[in-house]
């Protein structure tokens, strides 16, 4: 039966006949857990730790007890819910849209991606992705059948955007830009100088940005630009954001795309379709987490120590090297001068009884480097015992 399947779908597996490396595909990975493995390979914030602020929890409780709960949602999202996002993104985003012509709620990020990128996407297009990048950017655009075009980032350049490599891979064919800002698995938060010169590339070229923001929402020393809100982008761009990242609650499956009202307006006529509603006593619960952000500032410290503890940490063990992370709750650790990332990665599952991700599911520059997600667990000591146990495993590895 695997040919009766489309084409880009008859090479992928689940898990289900072969093991598979990547975190969020079959059950390899929460088996591991099981096993008693640190499980720092899924960005998830706090992930086992229950982590609901009161304040949603009481509305999502009151809602189940109304007869709300039994029913859909319209399949473009609720309408209070985007009135609210739309004050946050004139806040943060500098983004003044109108809630019920420019917003759609979806169920989940990932799923607003697909939703936006097949938007635009024919068989044959070209799209531009610049790597390492997320995983999905790369799958989305083989399940479509199109072509991506690789632009490798690179680390001497802080990961920021050279356009020259842009230019080198445009084609006739090129529809589309992808871009995951700030990125993943980098944590780079793309400067003004890069973005505005990606903007000036994406006009000239008559292309559409996809940007996906899953993790705006927390951002150090460098400024963060919505490249929506650069002159002549607002048209060209479709934004895909979440709150399963800076509000760590991706277990209530949001998410939302922002966009012009021309595309809007065929997202909304087709988004039963494709996306179906997203779950109603979810949505009521987070228009309280958009009134009151507050809880986020837990978050946002735990982050930031942790940031500053694996530069130190990874930094200290010889040849091994990385950079400050600049952008939520993962770090981007160099082990290349070590040999394969994958025999590293399976190496301290076995030695530090922890699991990471291979950079090489990561796209071009990937291998030799492993992502580490330091924002799981609510205890701040689990995640620094984790990677002194990560630091004495490299350390045996190299015979030191």
């Amino acid at each position: 039966m695997k040919e009766q399947l489309r084409k880009s779908l008859q090479y992928i597996e689940g898990g289900l006949f072969n093991a598979v490396e990547k975190a969020d595909v079959g059950d390899n990975y929460t088996k591991l857990g099981e096993q008693g493995v640190d499980l720092m390979g899924w960005a998830d914030p706090f992930t086992p730790d229950f982590s609901v602020p009161p304040h949603i929890l009481n509305a999502c409780l009151e809602a189940m007890k109304s007869p709300v709960s039994a029913h859909y949602t319209a399949p473009i999202g609720n309408d209070d819910l985007k009135r609210e996002i739309a004050k946050k993104l004139k806040e943060k985003n500098h983004l003044d849209v109108d809630p019920l012509r420019n917003i759609l709620i979806t169920p989940g990020s990932d799923s607003g991606l697909y939703f936006a990128m097949l938007s635009c996407i024919n068989e044959g297009d070209e799209i531009i992705i610049p790597t390492p990048c997320y995983p999905n950017n790369i799958q989305n655009i083989e399940l479509m059948h199109a072509k991506a075009n690789f632009v490798q980032l690179k680390e001497e350049n802080g990961y920021q955007i050279n356009i020259d490599d842009f230019k080198k891979v445009l084609t006739d064919k090129t529809k589309m830009v992808v871009l995951t800002h700030p990125n993943n698995p980098t944590t780079t938060v793309f400067n003004k100088e890069s973005l505005y010169a990606l903007a000036d590339f994406v006009k000239e070229n008559n292309l559409v940005l996809v940007c996906d923001q899953a993790f705006e929402d927390f951002t150090f020393e460098n400024e963060f630009i919505t490249p929506a809100s650069i002159e002549g982008m607002w048209e060209r761009t479709i934004t895909v954001f979440s709150v399963s990242k800076g509000m760590g609650l991706s277990g209530f499956r949001v998410g939302y795309i922002v966009a012009c009202d021309e595309i809007m307006d065929s997202y909304y006529g087709c988004a039963v379709s494709i996306l179906g509603a997203t779950h109603t006593i979810s949505q009521i619960g987070m228009i309280e987490a958009f009134k009151d952000t507050s809880f986020m500032k837990v978050f946002e410290k735990a982050f930031d120590n942790r940031r500053k503890k694996a530069y130190e940490i990874f930094n200290s063990i010889p040849n091994v090297s990385m950079q400050l992370s600049e952008s939520g709750f993962l770090g981007w650790v160099n082990v290349s001068s070590l040999g394969s990332s994958s025999e590293i990665v399976s190496y301290l599952i076995k030695e530090a009884k922890v699991c990471v991700n291979d950079g090489i599911n990561y796209g071009k520059g990937g291998e030799g480097h492993f992502r580490i997600v330091l924002g799981v667990y609510e205890n701040d000591q689990k995640v620094f015992d984790a990677l002194e146990r990560i630091k004495k495993a490299l350390l045996k590895y190299q015979g030191l």
